[in-house]
């Protein structure tokens, strides 16, 4: 017989195993259905312009600069510019000491005249004694021949008609022939002086003319050499001598530089020189806040051996003289423009440990979803999405590191404002974030 006290115990255990039995599943569904909600903060994929930009150190030279030095060696006489005079082309800058080659030129000048009238006279006067006595000789035999022609003539018609003998007929063709034997030698001794001796003559006389020529041209260089002139407009940038001293060879007497526009000489890797091209807008950021702007005006053709690097040169106006040469700049290059690229910030982009770039991007369902994506050109703080993507996404750019794929997720209600601390907090996210992506397997567990 069971007591009543005993028995009472055993019905509260049975009702109490009961009601636990009829809870536990109520429980697990309910812990089942409600999962972590993760608060992140997202923006919008969206379209607009991006730009390829190369930004390196580049050393800023003139357009144009001549180191005038001296070809003769003298003392200065006269300076006519000063360092930072301005100066045209064809301007004279300076005098050297010249009087010797002042006084040579005038001797070579007389010595030059003299040539001249040598070779007039050579060439108008008339014959020597020689081709005088050759040139009678010759008219005397052409008179003669003539005469014994019409002898001949006259005799032979009367010999025809018999009314001459044959001996005096006879004579006068004798003395036809020894006529023109006659004149013909003559002939041929004035064609030989004529050919021979005439032409020896004017070509002497046109030797010395010539000589003479060369001799005075010469001695006249040599003087203008004396006076030193600018080739190029532009300023005076150096004049180390004073006037009586003597230029050392080599060194130049003053120099000249065109800075109306300058030059930026620039060295970069062989990848980023890839993309450029004659042409591609640039600009110049030199010291005091001076920024002007230019274009890509070379790319080398060939790779610096040394450097390995290809040297591209940037050309900007400069007519304010803003830019002095030999400044190191900054040279921000454009290389590539795409307007219509879909953008993201740089702090959404994602390493996994197999090395694909991905971006978490929030679905309808409001749960995080992991997404290969090929990124392409990079601008500041955003990133071309080239492939995954297309436009419009909501993508994690902060609570985006170590997220499981499918978390549910809650974007933050107030939106961090441009460049202030939020958006550092995301920059710093994402530079987090990619350093990570680094780190093996097992690191990232940790």
């Amino acid at each position: 017989m069971i007591k009543p006290c005993t028995f009472t115990k055993h019905l509260a255990q049975a009702l109490i195993v009961g009601l636990l039995a009829a809870f536990m599943p109520a429980c697990s569904s309910k812990e089942k259905e409600e999962q972590p909600e993760v608060t992140i903060q997202a923006v919008q994929a969206e379209r607009g312009k991006i730009e390829q930009v190369i930004r390196t150190e580049a050393i800023l030279f003139p357009k144009d600069q001549a180191a005038l030095t001296p070809k003769v060696n003298a003392p200065v006489r006269t300076f006519y510019v000063n360092r930072g005079s301005r100066v045209h082309q064809g301007q004279l800058l300076a005098v050297l000491e010249n009087r010797d080659l002042a006084a040579s030129v005038i001797d070579n000048q007389g010595t030059y005249e003299q040539a001249q009238a040598a070779y007039g006279i050579a060439t108008s006067s008339g014959l020597p004694e020689e081709w005088q006595k050759a040139a009678y000789d010759l008219k005397a035999a052409k008179v003669g021949y003539d005469a014994q022609q019409k002898v001949y003539d006259s005799r032979k018609v009367l010999f025809d008609q018999g009314a001459l003998p044959r001996k005096d007929y006879d004579q006068s063709a004798v003395a036809l022939i020894q006529a023109k034997a006659t004149y013909e030698i003559a002939r041929n001794h004035m064609t030989a002086l004529e050919t021979a001796g005439k032409k020896d003559q004017l070509k002497a006389a046109k030797g010395q003319l010539s000589s003479a020529q060369g001799k005075f041209e010469g001695a006249a260089a040599q003087l203008s050499y004396s006076e030193i002139k600018s080739p190029i407009d532009g300023v005076v940038t150096e004049r180390p001598l004073y006037p009586g001293e003597t230029a050392p060879a080599g060194t130049p007497l003053v120099v000249v530089m065109d800075m109306s526009s300058v030059i930026a000489k620039a060295h970069i890797p062989q990848q980023d020189a890839a993309v450029l091209k004659p042409g591609d807008p640039a600009t110049l950021s030199g010291p005091g806040d001076v920024t002007v702007t230019g274009t890509v005006t070379l790319v080398s053709p060939a790779v610096d051996p040394n450097s390995t690097t290809v040297e591209v040169w940037v050309t900007a106006p400069n007519p304010e003289a803003a830019l002095r040469p030999g400044t190191t700049v900054i040279a921000q290059i454009t290389a590539r423009t795409v307007n219509d690229a879909i953008l993201i910030p740089v702090s959404a982009l994602l390493k996994t440990p197999e090395g694909s770039i991905t971006v978490m991007v929030v679905g309808n369902d409001n749960r995080a979803h992991q997404v290969n994506v090929e990124p392409g050109i990079r601008q500041g703080d955003h990133v071309q999405i080239t492939k995954g993507l297309s436009g419009g996404e909501k993508v994690i750019t902060a609570g985006a590191y170590g997220l499981p794929n499918e978390t549910k997720v809650k974007i933050a209600e107030t939106a961090p404002p441009e460049g202030g601390k939020a958006a550092e907090g995301d920059k710093a996210e994402g530079e987090k974030s990619l350093a990570n992506e680094k780190k093996p397997a097992g690191k990232d567990k940790e």
